[in-house]
């Protein structure tokens, strides 16, 4: 079956790095105090619970992707489809939720820890690779893509987003890892 993914329209590619316009969404977030690769296990746990059936419906929801995690306590626009950076110790993670569903029609989340939250339409630059869902595989593509921006001369308007599409048993090769930075329209 195929996963839905946020929506977006490329604007600019130029090898792995491109600039996207993505389309506004709405996310199941959570915020956990853990490192950076414990918080994604923790966080992914309990928003699995939510789509699972643990809301006031009790009410299976369609998996998405991807997974996002950010750092909180930095200034963030609310721009993240998925992804994560650390600040304070404090992790943001998210599913973005099925487009059929409206603030209104999302079931209510049984964990008060849980928030559901609009995501405004927003550009933002990106990168793709492959490998292994680590810190340092994150800060080397994040560094990449500062210093692609930099060379744009575009403005980044937030913080990092770490992007990952793929399970858990997906062999690491295969798998496919963003990282997303909110841009200045």
């Amino acid at each position: 079956m195929a996963t839905e993914e946020a929506a977006y329209r490329v604007l600019e590619q130029d090898g792995q790095f491109e600039i996207r316009e993505y389309a506004e969404h709405i996310v199941a977030e959570t915020i956990v105090a853990e490192g950076f690769e414990k918080a994604g296990n923790t966080a992914f746990n309990r928003l699995f619970r939510y789509i699972s059936g643990d809301n006031a419906s009790r009410q299976d929801i369609a998996m998405t992707a991807p997974v996002s995690q950010r750092a909180t306590g930095e200034k963030i626009a609310m721009t993240a489809p998925v992804g994560q950076r650390a600040a304070d110790g404090d992790w943001a993670v998210s599913f973005m939720m099925p487009s059929t569903y409206s603030m209104e029609s999302l079931p209510v989340p049984s964990n008060p820890e849980i928030k559901i939250r609009r995501v405004p339409a927003h550009l933002a630059g990106a990168v793709r690779y492959s490998g292994f869902w680590s810190e340092d595989n994150y800060l080397e593509n994040k560094s990449r893509l500062e210093a692609w921006l930099d060379k744009k001369r575009l403005v980044k308007d937030g913080n990092a987003v770490w992007a990952r599409y793929n399970a858990p048993f997906t062999p690491w090769f295969m798998r496919r890892n963003e990282i997303l930075i909110p841009l200045e329209k």
